[in-house]
């Protein structure tokens, strides 16, 4: 079964955006780094989530990140399923800090759950067929969404209608250039048919 240990982020300061992330939501070594100067405009075609316990969570994450420097995308509000917020990240990443939870159950904390990739794709019948033809297990399948089984795995895996997740957290669809983005996991070295890269785990 396949696993996403990390994802890496390729941003111009690696030392910068290290230091972000350390401060405003303590990821680790699940988050990782690279040099880059490719040009990248607009949307990149994906989110990563914090998926939290409680809504207060949720505003202590949201709050430590803009703190450090991340931008205000959707500020955490209250819906039909829960709570949630976006921030983008001064490296330009769109973050989604949520919560399927009502109501708080104890003292906000910067504690997550779970960290969800999202993959904004053109064709999600396509994708889907891509994945699973490499040995991933479809967890849910509902229109322009589905997700992967990935019991072990330290990163979760979605795949969304790209002007759909654009609308979800708030930004024009429109983007092009570099997605910024590695996926680190044990697919082997392959590229999506939306252009997301996928690398070794240890590479």
């Amino acid at each position: 079964m396949a696993n996403i240990d990390a994802v890496t982020l390729e941003v111009t300061d690696p030392s910068t955006a290290r230091s972000f992330y350390d401060t405003a939501l303590g990821l680790g070594d699940r988050v990782r780094f690279r040099a880059t100067d490719a040009p990248s405009e607009g949307f990149r075609g994906y989110t990563l989530s914090l998926i939290v316990s409680q809504p207060a969570n949720a505003h202590a994450l949201f709050d430590a990140a803009v703190e450090a420097g991340a931008i205000p995308v959707k500020p955490v509000t209250k819906s039909l399923w829960g709570h949630g917020g976006v921030v983008q990240a001064p490296d330009g990443t769109l973050w989604q800090l949520s919560t399927s939870a009502k109501k708080d159950t104890g003292p906000a904390t910067r504690e997550f759950d779970e960290i969800v990739l999202l993959l904004g794709v053109e064709d999600v019948k396509a994708s889907k067929k891509f994945y699973v033809e490499r040995g991933l297990t479809v967890g849910r399948s509902v229109g322009s969404y589905a997700d992967f089984a990935l019991p072990s795995s330290p990163i979760g895996l979605g795949l969304y209608k790209r002007r759909s997740l654009a609308k979800t957290v708030g930004v024009p669809a429109e983007g092009s250039g570099s997605h910024r983005l590695v996926v680190n996991g044990d697919l082997g070295s392959v590229t999506d048919p939306d252009g997301f890269v996928w690398e070794p785990a240890g590479a």
